[in-house]
């Protein structure tokens, strides 16, 4: 009987070890049958919809240069409708920059970047913020936010850039060795990231003549720097407005004010805007069309390729280091500016400036 049971007990051990290894090799055979053809025919779809850094995003560049090929005109109407609600929300000519007047002592900076962080202004803080107003009481005719994409390079947009009444730039990029005949010379204002501070010149805690030397190339602009956006930027965009002192340097330090750039940030996402911080660009471009008539965007391309060669693009025009990931959305916010284009708002340059054109 025992004996009995036993033969039936590795009978069915055996037919159960034999059908699970049929299966096995069903399942083998069924993903080689499927998996197979996808590697000889792969799928043709698969660019991204929407991101800064693509290699096969032609579909994604066609429907940009549909919307930008037409004849631009600036709709009057439009631009004051636009420059109203900012000037409304944000009020850029008043608040965009820390004053003597806007700020006195014992006011309480919110830092615009870290809530929870404050600081209160003393005799010493208050005697580097700007006296009067950096700005004219006037409204410019003409002004040039320039961008620093690799599609500026070999764009032969300088001239056309210098033309400008006011010309913005961003981050100290440099405007030598060349790079003139593309992006130009002429600065009214140069924003400066405090990372670019500590990066290149060691956060101004040793020898600060190199730092010094290198803002030359921006003449007599204003530097404007985020000193009150997070707590850690303050030190050094103090200690950069000291050393500009110390030197008597023509560059005239100014600080980005915190309430204006949250307000700013504020504006933008009711317009639809999703990012975790503005970049300066858009930031710049917001500024410019509160303070001027007429804005003209160069330098400002979201792709790594160009839009026209399809040739292959660096991040910026003198170097290919890539932006922090997640840090800004600059596919939205082009998007945003090229919606502005199509309205007439302003005037985006993508490419090649050709002589005469404006």
């Amino acid at each position: 009987m025992r004996g009995q049971l036993l033969k039936t007990f590795l009978s069915l051990m055996v037919t159960v070890l034999l059908v699970s290894l049929l299966t096995t090799f069903m399942w083998y055979r069924l993903d080689n049958n499927n998996v197979q053809p996808q590697r000889s025919h792969p799928q043709k779809n698969s660019a991204p919809k929407s991101s800064a850094s693509c290699k096969d995003c032609r579909e994604n560049i066609n429907k940009v240069l549909e919307l930008y090929s037409g004849a631009w005109k600036k709709q009057e109407a439009s631009y004051q409708t636009f420059r109203s609600q900012l000037s409304t929300k944000c009020h850029g000519f008043e608040k965009a920059t820390i004053t003597q007047t806007n700020t006195p002592v014992g006011t309480k900076l919110v830092y615009d970047g870290d809530r929870k962080r404050t600081l209160q202004v003393n005799l010493e803080i208050f005697s580097t913020f700007y006296k009067g107003h950096p700005f004219p009481n006037k409204t410019w005719h003409t002004c040039a936010v320039v961008g620093n994409g690799g599609i500026l390079a070999n764009s032969s947009c300088g001239k056309m850039i210098d033309s400008a009444e006011f010309v913005i730039r961003c981050n100290l990029p440099p405007l030598s060795n060349g790079y003139e005949k593309h992006v130009g010379i002429k600065t009214d204002l140069v924003t400066a990231n405090p990372s670019i501070l500590l990066e290149k010149f060691g956060g101004l805690m040793g020898r600060r003549r190199m730092f010094v030397e290198s803002l030359r190339s921006y003449s007599h602009s204003l530097l404007l720097l985020p000193a009150f956006s997070f707590a850690h930027n303050t030190p050094v965009s103090l200690r950069a407005f000291y050393t500009l002192e110390d030197f008597e340097s023509p560059i005239r330090p100014i600080f980005f004010n915190p309430g204006y750039l949250k307000s700013l940030a504020l504006f933008w996402r009711s317009q639809g805007l999703r990012t975790v911080r503005l970049s300066t660009g858009i930031i710049m471009t917001s500024l410019a069309l509160e303070l001027c008539d007429n804005v003209q965007l160069y330098g400002f391309w979201p792709f790594d390729v160009h839009p026209h060669s399809f040739q292959t693009l660096t991040n910026h025009y003198y170097d290919d280091r890539k932006t922090k990931a997640k840090f800004h959305a600059m596919p939205d916010e082009f998007n945003h500016l090229l919606h502005l284009h199509t309205q007439g708002v302003l005037k985006l340059h993508l490419g090649e400036c050709k002589a005469g054109a404006n």
